[in-house]
């Protein structure tokens, strides 16, 4: 089943990343294109600053930017193509190796808003391990699933921690005094305590990242 998912990533070697972290209030966001070769390093950028010498002299520095080219400019906002150099880590070439697609990319708190359309939950499991391996942030923010319009929110939780923060909430470890002891939780779930103690603080983390602190964001 497809699902849709919305993920931050940072690493100071993603795309474009220099260039956002030195220009104050640029803005960039990726223009959507059918793209088949997960290889690509060549895109089409809309970027938003006031400044269009100081911009391109930033892009003539950024470790990312191998070359670019002016398409389109009108006020403050331009549209250019970037090709990105070898040592750029880019996140679109295992979406494409998972047949997934990037639906909307802009730049946001230091690094990438993605919002990805993948074939089913493993693809986001591969995302997931791509980022480890080349030591990347990925929050996931949310995750809806696709089987009709109104597929529930996972708020970036994994089916591991959703099943243990509500184990724990209905065995009354949230309440005050607690009802169950950690250790008593993580031998229901045939954990030890500090697998369930780290499970159960990435999925508040987790949901904490998809509710209260993503509206205070927005």
């Amino acid at each position: 089943m497809s699902i849709t998912a919305k993920v931050h990533i940072r690493h100071e070697h993603l795309a474009l990343v220099p260039t956002l972290q030195n220009l104050d209030g640029v803005s960039i966001r990726v223009i959507t294109q059918g793209t088949t070769d997960p290889g690509s390093t060549y895109f089409p950028f809309l970027i938003e600053y006031d400044d269009h010498d100081e911009l391109e002299s930033m892009l003539e520095a950024d470790v990312t930017v191998e070359q670019f080219e002016l398409i389109d400019r009108t006020g403050d906002t331009a549209i250019y193509y970037i090709e990105h150099t070898p040592e750029t880590i880019l996140i679109s070439s295992v979406v494409t190796e998972q047949n997934g697609f990037l639906v909307h990319t802009e730049t946001k708190d230091g690094g990438w808003l993605v919002h990805l359309l993948l074939p089913d939950r493993a693809a986001l499991n591969a995302i997931w391990e791509y980022a480890i391996e080349n030591e990347m942030e990925l929050d996931i923010i949310e995750i809806y699933s696709n089987e009709d319009a109104g597929g529930e929110s996972s708020y970036g939780l994994t089916d591991e921690q959703r099943a243990a923060l509500q184990l724990a909430f209905s065995e009354g470890y949230f309440n005050e005094p607690r009802d169950i002891s950690l250790s008593e939780v993580a031998e229901e779930m045939d954990l030890s305590s500090t697998a369930m103690s780290g499970r159960l603080r990435r999925g508040m983390r987790n949901l904490i990242a998809a509710t209260i602190a993503e509206r205070e964001r927005e």
